[in-house]
C-alpha cells in the first residue's frame, strides 16, 4: 500500500509542480490572510507571510544575539521554496526532502541560481524512513507535508529522532475537523468529501488536530497547537480564479489527466473549509 501511494505521490508532484511554479512561484503552500482572514493581498506575499508568522507563533530566534536556528530540515520541501527562504533567513543550512525527483532537482537549480547551493542540499527520501542520524536538526520544518503521511505517528517519531536536543519541531497540516464528545463523529457525506480530496491529492488519510497533539506527547515536550483555518481559507478561491489565467489553461492541458483532475477539484478544499470540515492545523514542539 505505502510504495503505491509513494509512487502516486511522486507521480502528482512529477507531473504538476513544473505548472504550479509558473502559475504561482516557487511556494506550494497556503498563504495567510491575517488572523480574520479578510487581509487582500498579493497571492505570493501571502505565502511568504504565512512563513514569516508561523516562526513567529513557534517563537523560533530571529535577530543578534538569539540561538537562531543553524541546521534545518524541510520534511516534503517542494521545490525548495521554503528551504531557501528559511536558510537565506537563518543564515543556516538547510536540507529538503521530498519524494518527487522532478521536485528535488528543480530545488537544486533554484538554490543554485540564488547563490545558495552550498547551505542547501535537497534528495529524494522518504520521511518515514529519513536517511540521517539521529540528533542531526535543531529545527525541522514540514509545511504541508503531514498529510500526505501514511503513517502519522513515525512521521513524528522521524521527525523527533533527527532532532537536536532542544531543537524545535514545527508542522502545519491540513487536518480534518475535532470528532468526539460534543463535536460528534464524521458523518457519511464528510467522509465521502474526504475520500474526494484523498483520491484527487493523492493522500492517504489526515486526522484531527487534536490526534497530532495526542501523538506528539508520546516524545516532545512544550507542544501548543492552533487552528489557523479562518487565516488561509481564502487562498483556495484565490487558486481557483489563477487557474483561469490563459496560461494556466494551456499548461493545463499539457500536464496529463492527474493534474486535470486536482485543478477540476480546487473546489473540494474550499468548500471544506466554508463547511468547518477541513481544517490547518499548527503544532510546534520542542525535543529535550
Amino acid at each position: 500500500m505505502t510504495s503505491t501511494l509513494y509512487q502516486q505521490i511522486q507521480q502528482f508532484y512529477d507531473a504538476s509542480s513544473g505548472l504550479w511554479e509558473q502559475i504561482w512561484g516557487e511556494h506550494m503552500h497556503h498563504g495567510y490572510y491575517g488572523a480574520d482572514g479578510t487581509l487582500k493581498k498579493d497571492r505570493r506575499q501571502a505565502q511568504i507571510d504565512l512563513i514569516e508568522e508561523l516562526l513567529k507563533w513557534a517563537e523560533v530566534p530571529v535577530g543578534e544575539g538569539l540561538t537562531a536556528p543553524a541546521n534545518i530540515l524541510d520534511v516534503g520541501c517542494g521545490i525548495g521554496g521554503s528551504s531557501l527562504y528559511l536558510a537565506q533567513k537563518f543564515n543556516a543550512s538547510a536540507t529538503g526532502i521530498t519524494l518527487s525527483p522532478v521536485q528535488a532537482a528543480r530545488a537544486k537549480e533554484r538554490a543554485a541560481v540564488a547563490g545558495l547551493s552550498d547551505r542547501t542540499s535537497f534528495q529524494v527520501a522518504d520521511a518515514l524512513n529519513m536517511p540521517f542520524a539521529d540528533d542531526s536538526f535543531d529545527f525541522v520544518w514540514s509545511l504541508e507535508s503531514g498529510e500526505h503521511m501514511p503513517n502519522k505517528q513515525k512521521f513524528l517519531q522521524e521527525c523527533y529522532r533527527v532532532l537536536k536536543p532542544g531543537g524545535t519541531f514545527l508542522m502545519a497540516t491540513w487536518c480534518h475537523r475535532p470528532v468526539g464528545g460534543a463535536d460528534g463523529q464524521l458523518s457519511d457525506d464528510e467522509r465521502k468529501h474526504l475520500a474526494e480530496i484523498y483520491r484527487v491529492y493523492a493522500l492517504p488519510y489526515v486526522i484531527s488536530l487534536p490526534e497530532y497533539e495526542t501523538l506528539a506527547g508520546k516524545s516532545f515536550e512544550n507542544i501548543r497547537t492552533a487552528d489557523w483555518s479562518t487565516a488561509v481559507a481564502p487562498f483556495w478561491d484565490i487558486v481557483i480564479d489563477s487557474t483561469l489565467d490563459p496560461k494556466a489553461v494551456l499548461g493545463l492541458l499539457f500536464s496529463g489527466w492527474t493534474t486535470i483532475q486536482a485543478a477540476l477539484s480546487l473546489g473540494l478544499m474550499s468548500r471544506g473549509y466554508e463547511q468547518g470540515l477541513i481544517r490547518f492545523g499548527l503544532l510546534c514542539a520542542t525535543k529535550k
